[in-house]
């Protein structure tokens, strides 16, 4: 059934990062009720919409209002991906609905932050990561910078966060008996995502300038080679024993060619590695490397990823409501999460039903 069977969870409807973090919670069982507001847009039912249901809801209404509060008296968690004040203008704020219920985890997301002088201002993905110092390393030495479309801020820095945010808020009730606000900003988690590269720069390992890195693309041996067809490989092969055994396969050899973790020898290494991936498809270097310790993959698109026979095994991926895409996670022993099912549509009757103790009306 989930660990978080039992969870009642609202989510006002939004655009991504929210409903990603709605998503992650019903794939671990909660119980979730999305309320699309009649007064503003809410997304066409997609993946991130799995395992809920919806209920229209005209926030602006004092009878909608009502209703919200109604089923938030009787829920666990309240998230909302409003600027600052938008929520508290519209009456459903954390002062206001906590008052109802002294154990609801209120989750709010934004960009910029509650408070300073951007939590006002408009922004996407590709300004969180700018003023965090995400961006400014993703790209190739002497060219811009390159969005890693919004999966940093969005989703990994937000919508991940604030999943995150309230699960340890839900562990911190069963002691305190108390809900909390969870103040989630996609400015903050983005700057999380970036400690491992402070205590790199901290000890002089990585260097302030751009595609000049071990790990962003400077390096002969963690980097992307193109293949005959015009496809790509991806070679990770950081430890000198996995890097011999990759050129004993490609048999080449490295006596002029310095060093592999020498940096003067990384142009070198990567010309000659570039023209031996050129000799042969994407698909035949994975058949050559695939029972081979040499940290070498093919690069899939994500409509084949899905065909790979690892995530086959795995069933890492599955399809619902005619779509395919990945399966929940993290993995349970003992309470595994279920396939989820497609959004459901409530009436006004059943949500006020669902989460009194009797059957839903047909």
């Amino acid at each position: 059934m989930g660990p978080l069977h039992g969870v009642r969870v609202i989510e006002l409807a939004g655009l991504a990062p929210v409903p990603f973090a709605g998503m992650m919670l019903a794939d671990l069982g909660a119980d979730l009720v999305r309320i699309d507001s009649s007064s503003r847009y809410a997304p066409p039912a997609g993946p991130l919409d799995r395992g809920k249901s919806c209920i229209e809801i005209d926030l602006k209404d004092a009878a909608g209002r009502e209703l919200v509060r109604e089923l938030v008296s009787k829920a666990d968690v309240f998230m909302e991906g409003f600027r600052p004040g938008v929520a508290e203008r519209l009456g459903v704020g954390p002062l206001d609905l906590c008052a109802l219920n002294s154990r609801l985890i209120y989750g709010r997301l934004t960009g910029w932050g509650q408070e300073g002088p951007l939590a006002l201002r408009v922004g996407h993905d590709i300004n969180y990561i700018a003023l965090t110092g995400v961006l400014d390393i993703i790209g190739r030495h002497g060219e811009r910078p390159v969005p890693p479309a919004n999966l940093i801020a969005d989703f990994a820095g937000g919508g991940m966060l604030l999943a995150a945010g309230v699960m340890g808020a839900l562990f911190e009730r069963e002691r305190s008996g108390f809900g909390q606000v969870v103040d989630a900003a996609m400015i903050d988690g983005a700057s999380l995502l970036m400690t491992f590269i402070h205590g790199l720069y901290d000890t002089q390992m990585w260097n302030a300038e751009r595609g000049s890195n071990m790990l962003d693309g400077a390096a002969a041996y963690y980097d992307t080679y193109q293949t005959a067809d015009g496809k790509h490989v991806a070679l990770g092969a950081v430890e000198p024993e996995f890097f011999a055994t990759l050129t004993a396969v490609l048999d080449l050899d490295d006596e002029d060619l310095g060093f592999q973790l020498d940096p003067t020898s990384w142009p070198r290494w990567r010309a000659v590695l570039a023209e031996k991936f050129r000799t042969k498809t994407r698909d035949e270097w994975a058949d050559i490397f695939g029972d081979v310790d040499a940290c070498i993959t093919p690069v899939l698109s994500p409509w084949e990823a899905p065909d790979h026979p690892h995530h086959v095994a795995r069933g890492s991926f599955i399809e619902v409501d005619g779509v395919r895409q990945p399966a929940p996670a993290p993995r349970f022993g003992r309470t595994p999460s279920q396939t989820p099912q497609a959004l459901k549509v409530l009436s006004v009757a059943a949500a006020r039903a669902r989460w009194s103790g009797c059957d839903p009306p047909e």
